[in-house]
């Protein structure tokens, strides 16, 4: 069989990351005395590698980071904010995502929750975890505009399917009785079956005022506290630290 031929069929079966690579060995002395297992081997590798990295790019993509190049990597320690290393090395698995567990990050403007939320986020999707990211205004107003046009329901089922939602800057704004059922059917819905990071300015004590009528609140407060990882913040803004970096 030609090489066209291996190489239009390898195509035609969307195998794409075999044949890059089988094109650029075929080039390469070095692969001509490969014994044909071993040469079958670095193209399978190959070929899952691409699939691999598309697969990431697609979750990036969907995912819709307020800061696509945070990672968990390159967390900044130094600057004094209460930020303990080892209890973000202890998320640096899957088991919190693949056990529902929630993250809440709490702290004042600038001390780097959204940083830290996309980080997480990030390596959600690089452990192959669909996520999506939203601050608490667009959260709202989508599932105001959802309402609108018929689509609530099959919207508040997009929310329950993503595996990681991130909300960023929750309790900017005082909540509508409306609003809060809202909170509540979305926190239900991922109730021990998807894993939920959440930022806000206002400390955990102060959730269950903001939310504001005291049913909901119990009933929000208890599924998001009962299993979660709590970051709580201090110090200055970074800001401050990147402007003069």
């Amino acid at each position: 069989m030609s090489f066209e031929e291996t190489l239009r069929k390898l195509n035609e079966m969307k195998l794409f990351g075999m044949a890059g690579s089988f094109q650029e060995k075929r080039k390469s002395p070095e692969y001509k005395e490969v014994p044909p297992e071993d040469y079958l081997g670095y193209l399978v590798d190959d070929e899952y590698l691409y699939r691999k990295n598309n697969r990431l790019k697609r979750l990036l993509e969907t995912a819709k980071l307020k800061i696509p190049q945070a990672s968990v990597e390159e967390i900044d320690y130094r600057h004094p904010r209460s930020l303990a290393k080892n209890q973000v090395l202890g998320l640096q698995n899957v088991d919190w995502l693949e056990s529902h567990q929630n993250v809440l990050i709490t702290g004042p403007t600038g001390v780097g929750k959204s940083y830290l939320a996309c980080a997480l986020g990030q390596w959600a999707c690089r452990s192959g975890y669909s996520v999506l990211y939203q601050r608490w205004p667009r959260l709202l107003g989508n599932l105001f505009a959802s309402r609108g046009d018929g689509g609530y329901l099959k919207h508040l089922e997009r929310l329950a399917k993503v595996k990681l939602l991130i909300i960023d800057d929750f309790g900017l704004n005082p909540l509508s009785e409306s609003e809060r059922k809202d909170f509540l059917e979305i926190v239900e819905d991922r109730y021990m079956t998807s894993a939920t990071i959440i930022t806000s300015q206002l400390p955990l004590k102060d959730w269950h005022t903001y939310i504001g009528e005291a049913t909901l609140a119990d009933a929000i407060c208890d599924r998001l506290f009962h299993v979660a990882h709590k970051f709580e913040l201090r110090g200055d803004t970074m800001r401050k630290k990147k402007g003069k970096d």
